[in-house]
């Protein structure tokens, strides 16, 4: 259980964007991961994280990795995907599909990734009663709600932090204060709350907030801290080379060795095992 996990240690969730990137992540040892939004935009449509991804969408690839993987999953809802209504649509949806935690925030719609420029937020207010709407939507306390404020970028630090606050009293169970600027802003996050409230940090590569280890932010108080995007910028870098090198090549031998092949890819996947459970039933 989430709940229990982070209570104990700091959590490190890798992020994910699909069913097969989070049958990885869990292979790999991951304890939980985090299906990020921005990595179903990239992948799905080839776009970039200005909320062209749609509450239907999120839901059907969490429903395909909590079919196929046992991890909990912490899952990016966006803004909720509209007004406190919307917001707990989404939540019993989400909920639903098998999601461990959900995590809402505070940008006007549609919101944009948290390390762009131009970003828009709602009233601190309107943002209270979403996270209200988004506690009494749950059916369990199991499901951790998390209240993520973009305001460092458009009202600064002291800002972020008061409407963190807002949100905890509203009752979220993890707060999650986007692109602080340095590590003096990290340490400042952290003495603004008592200890027994779980804080998220979220490490994006060549974003705005320096980029530290699981072990340096759990130093720094953290409790859960996402790498969202990475595994998409792995893959993608992969992919530029893998299609640059078949197209010049016309085979993909000289690649071979950073690729499974057939079999390999089936012991991945299990498909050694789903076809004896096929045979179970003929």
């Amino acid at each position: 259980m989430l709940k229990s996990i982070i209570k104990t240690e700091t959590l490190l969730a890798p992020g994910i964007y699909d069913a097969l990137s989070g049958l990885i992540a869990e292979q790999s040892g991951a304890k939980a991961a985090y299906l990020s939004g921005a990595s179903i935009a990239y992948t799905r449509f080839g776009r970039s994280d200005i909320g062209l991804v749609s509450v239907s969408e999120v839901h059907d690839t969490l429903a395909a990795v909590t079919d196929r993987i046992k991890i909990p999953i912490i899952v990016d809802a966006d803004t909720g995907f509209g007004n406190a209504l919307n917001v707990q649509r989404t939540i019993r949806s989400f909920e639903r599909a098998g999601a461990a935690a959900i995590q809402i925030e505070d940008q006007s719609f549609p919101k944009r990734c948290g390390h762009l420029d131009g970003k828009v937020l709602i009233k601190k207010d309107e943002m209270v009663g979403k996270v209200k709407a988004a506690v009494d939507s749950r059916k369990t306390s199991d499901t951790l709600i998390i209240a993520r404020t973009d305001a460092r970028a458009v009202e600064g630090l002291q800002e972020a932090i008061d409407r963190a606050h807002a949100y905890h009293e509203a009752g979220a169970d993890v707060l999650f204060i986007e692109a602080p600027r340095s590590v003096d802003e990290l340490k400042l996050i952290r003495k603004s709350f008592d200890l027994n409230i779980p804080l998220l940090a979220n490490m994006v590569e060549g974003g705005k907030t320096p980029v530290k280890t699981a072990n340096d932010l759990k130093s720094l108080g953290f409790n859960i801290v996402i790498f969202p995007g990475g595994a998409v910028r792995a893959a993608t870098f992969q992919l530029q080379e893998y299609y640059a090198g078949l197209l010049k090549n016309g085979s993909n031998s000289e690649f071979s060795k950073k690729m499974h092949n057939f079999d390999s890819l089936n012991s991945v996947i299990g498909t050694p095992e789903l076809l004896k459970i096929g045979k179970k039933y003929e």
